[in-house]
């Protein structure tokens, strides 16, 4: 890129204009001087502050980049249709029956979970919808598909049936694993490593490699139903969220090897409080939501008794699900209405609210959002929450 060289033309101020400038709107208005300007604040370098900066823009706390094919420009702009609650709320599926569905975003691939069958679908890039015909479809179990997890390679499901089926990703083998006697609610998978909860008070851990296929390593008494799994990014603990049902702490961490309780996160919790979903954020920082209407944030390396931060769910609902962008937003499911709520971690209320259903009173029962768009599934039908329309009054 040339400079112009002349001190009195307004070109050979910008690149020191730029640096000193800390808002969008700032930002927009210098691009319009001239095409060089324009080019310039064009640069990711430009907006890679002030992405950090706002929610949902692809940036994690670390300064990591999670989605560096699109420009941070325009995940900037998408950002404040997200803060303002400008979107546009369309229906890409619905199904008869009311179901208990999970959602699984992966790239432009949302795999859904309906009864006992999996679907995958590729999102039209043009519009974040669905195309007509299934890309894969994953089946085997008796009864409804509980939860499901994603690996590069596999998909490992658990079902009413007490059964997890690890499914090859390219091709249609797939194995059983037995072990639970009751429906395996929840699962999870790191590093050739999966864990299972259970309606039957344990916990399990299984190999991943194919020389151990199906074979159970560790079984974990918790004494308590077990909703929820979360593995850490470090591979060396994992989590589990219980019914609350016994006089146990529904959130324990586990040493991943020997699978000897390390430690209980919070006291006091109240009778049915039970923990429904668990996002790991770094080895040290994790969310969790459930029956007693809260969403809790834990910092490991301040103290596992208490969590650092808590928002509750202003009109008293369950929460169904939880999903983090690994920087400021949280976005959440409520039990009733379809509700959607975003939070800001540096603010103590409810940033934005949809009522997905309001003639309806399901349960966001999962969600899962990328920079454009939000996803979620109710009992029987699929929503998405499309970002991408016209910038906001802010950059006006």
């Amino acid at each position: 890129l040339l400079f112009c060289k002349d001190p009195r033309c307004f070109c050979f101020s910008y690149p020191r204009m730029c640096s000193s400038s800390s808002d969008p709107r700032s930002l927009c208005r210098l691009s319009q001087a001239c095409k060089r300007i324009y080019m310039f604040i064009s640069r990711d370098a430009v907006w890679r502050k002030i992405a950090k900066d706002i929610i949902n823009t692809g940036m994690t706390r670390q300064g990591i980049d999670l989605c560096p094919s699109i420009p941070l420009k325009d995940r900037v702009r998408v950002s404040h249709n997200w803060i303002h609650g400008v979107c546009r709320k369309e229906v890409l599926l619905k199904w008869k029956i009311n179901l208990l569905p999970w959602i699984q975003l992966d790239c432009d691939v949302l795999y859904l979970s309906q009864a006992a069958n999996i679907s995958a679908y590729h999102l039209r890039a043009e519009g974040g919808k669905l195309q007509n015909n299934r890309v894969a479809l994953f089946s085997g179990h008796q009864e409804d598909v509980c939860r499901f997890t994603l690996t590069d390679t596999h998909l490992i499901s658990a079902g009413g049936d007490s059964k997890i089926i690890v499914h090859d990703r390219g091709n249609d083998y797939s194995v059983e694993y037995y072990g639970h006697n009751q429906e395996v609610n929840c699962i999870d998978c790191k590093g050739g490593v999966i864990v299972s909860g259970s309606r039957d008070k344990t916990a399990k851990i299984w190999a991943l490699a194919p020389d151990r296929f199906g074979q159970c390593l560790h079984t974990i008494p918790t004494y308590d139903r077990v909703w929820s799994v979360a593995i850490s990014p470090s591979l060396c603990n994992f989590v589990t969220g219980t019914a609350c049902c016994e006089n146990f702490a529904p959130l324990r961490i586990w040493d991943t090897q020997r699978c000897h309780l390390v430690s209980c996160l919070g006291t006091e919790f109240r009778r049915g409080a039970g923990v429904l979903d668990i996002a790991y954020e770094s080895p040290f920082q994790l969310l969790t939501c459930g029956y007693d209407t809260f969403i809790r944030y834990w910092d490991l390396r301040v103290c596992s008794r208490k969590c650092v931060m808590e928002w509750e769910e202003p009109h008293d609902s369950a929460l169904y699900c939880i999903k983090t962008d690994k920087n400021h937003m949280i976005a959440s499911g409520s039990s009733y209405y379809g509700v959607v709520r975003f939070w800001d971690k540096r603010q103590t209320r409810c940033l934005q609210m949809f009522q997905l259903a309001p003639t309806t009173s399901s349960p966001v029962y999962s969600l899962c959002f990328n920079t454009t768009h939000l996803y979620a599934a109710l009992a029987s039908v699929l929503y998405s929450l499309d970002f991408r329309t016209a910038a906001s009054q802010s950059w006006k």
